[in-house]
């Protein structure tokens, strides 16, 4: 078992901070610094919270709960040996406002007894300014603050000199305004501590007037095409036969450090680029998605930055893409490295491709996303990158409920869980970066998923205005038949009859 080295040669200290907040919770982190002069070799942070306050999803540390309302998160193998001077921190999404009472580290008080609190504020953001104008929103951005400690742990933005809303990140689009309306908006920062800078300069907009333009987001409906099966799908043909406009093109991965379909074809060579052509000239699109649960994601196999950010961008230059989709599942979900590694080079992606739009799909359960995928999302947003979409597996929860209910209770709980990560997003905002893909009639784990289940979910994300509805995988749905479950849905139904029923879905 890891332990702390002496107090007299590893001093460490755990801050705490909401990093996010909103009316019902937040979402919380500790800090944990080592302030001693040799290496730190493992760390335990406890505390209690409030009753009606509980932790939700988490990430970056173990938890055990009990006794009580008790917490305590121990460091995960890859962040429990700290260097004198290094940091890391761990959080987690809160039901309730209760904050901890009561921290220790490593058996000691948090505060380390290094010689009391940190009161130094962060520096002021630079370079605010107010754009990207609608009838009813500004998006206002700025440049990163520094701090004593490290690391800013948020931002407040004050429009017309009201009360600040938190902001993580260095961006917030303020919504709801009125139509050819001037705003002002400047902006601060705030540390771990709680310390908070002096306001920016202030930097006005106007919001647009006349008819709003349209969403440039067209895919609002693209189930999965599994491009390995053999023969060959015929994008064109499945459109035609189905009702369907757009597909999600299944999988790149890494062949060594290169992105390959399947392990099979070059995609710079533009393997299936007919099709594409295709479909767009039909009036839909395609997004490719990179990973899946088999193969390597090439984050994984590639190790820079920038050879990661090469082939992604290859694939996006080679079919003129709008839109890919990053498919992260088991080991991929789990390992720090690339997954920092993935979300700097799609950061590279989209800035030489203005416009991208990049989603994530991740595995779910009914109360949410896991730690681990919300430690996909949390990460990327960190790296700058714009998320789209995050599009959650909603199948094989291995657990005897309606499949059909489990996928909108998904849906729901994933919703509150990047209300945390983006607080400055409106509702709407917020639904409209929820995707839900379930897998059609008989899932892994022997549970069904049938034609009722699919029109819930549909009238679900009419309601809601969710942002993708997809499924896997549109093979399955054309053979209609019993059999291997790569192939077929193992349910009574007529060839693409799931796919009539998502075709209902428009955004």
């Amino acid at each position: 078992m890891l332990v702390a080295t002496p107090a007299s040669a590893a001093t460490a200290t755990a801050a705490f901070s909401k990093t996010s907040t909103w009316d019902t919770g937040y979402q919380g982190q500790y800090k944990v610094t080592n302030t001693g002069s040799s290496t730190l070799s493992g760390w335990t942070v406890e505390f209690d919270l409030p009753s009606g306050t509980t932790v939700g999803s988490y990430w970056d540390a173990l938890l055990t709960t009990g006794p009580g309302n008790h917490y305590t998160f121990k460091n995960r193998e890859y962040n429990g040996s700290l260097a004198p001077g290094a940091s890391t921190t761990f959080g987690w999404v809160s039901t309730g406002t209760g904050t901890p009472t009561g921290c220790k580290l490593n058996g000691g008080s948090c505060e380390g007894g290094t010689g009391g609190p940190d009161t130094t504020p962060p520096s002021v953001p630079g370079s605010v300014t107010v754009g990207s104008p609608t009838n009813s929103t500004l998006t206002v951005t700025w440049s990163a603050s520094t701090d004593n400690s490290g690391s800013v742990a948020g931002y407040e933005v004050s429009r017309d000199g009201g009360s600040p809303v938190p902001v993580t990140g260095t961006s917030y689009t303020a919504t709801g305004l009125q139509e050819g309306t001037a705003y002002s908006f400047k902006v601060r920062a705030k540390d771990a501590a709680g310390n908070t800078s002096a306001y920016s300069a202030s930097a006005s907009g106007t919001t647009t007037t006349g008819t709003p333009t349209p969403s440039p987001g067209a895919v609002r409906t693209a189930p999965y095409v599994d491009m390995g099966s053999w023969p060959t799908p015929s994008l064109p043909t499945m459109a035609s036969a189905s009702g369907l406009k757009s597909f999600t093109m299944a999988f790149i991965t890494a062949s060594g450090c290169k992105a390959m379909w399947f392990n099979a074809y070059d995609p710079r060579a533009g393997w299936a680029k007919d099709q594409v052509d295709a479909i767009r000239a039909a009036g839909g699109d395609v997004k490719v998605s990179f990973g899946g649960a088999s193969g390597i994601e090439l984050a994984q196999a590639c190790s820079t930055v920038d050879a990661t950010a090469a082939e992604y961008n290859a694939v996006v230059k080679a079919y003129g893409l709008k839109y890919i989709d990053l498919d992260i599942e088991g080991s991929a979900a789990a390992e720090p490295a690339s997954i920092a590694r993935r979300s700097a080079a799609l950061a590279k992606v989209q800035q030489a491709n203005p416009g991208l739009r990049i989603s994530f799909t991740l595995p779910v359960l009914p109360e949410g996303l896991t730690s681990d995928g919300l430690n996909v999302v949390k990460s990327a947003r960190d790296a700058g990158v714009t998320v789209d979409v995050v599009n959650i597996m909603a199948m094989d929860y291995y657990r005897s409920v309606d499949y059909g209910d489990a996928a909108v209770q998904a849906a729901n709980s994933t919703f509150g869980q990047l209300k945390g990560l983006y607080p400055g997003k409106s509702d709407a905002q917020v639904w409209a970066m929820v995707g839900v893909t379930p897998m059609l009639g008989q899932n892994d784990d022997g549970r069904i998923y049938d034609q009722a289940d699919a029109r819930q979910l549909v009238a679900f994300a009419k309601g809601k205005h969710v942002g993708l509805l997809a499924f896997w995988e549109e093979t399955r749905d054309r053979n209609a038949c019993n059999g291997a479950l790569y192939m077929c849905t193992n349910i009574p139904q007529a060839p693409y009859e799931f796919s009539k029923i998502f075709a209902g879905y428009s955004g």
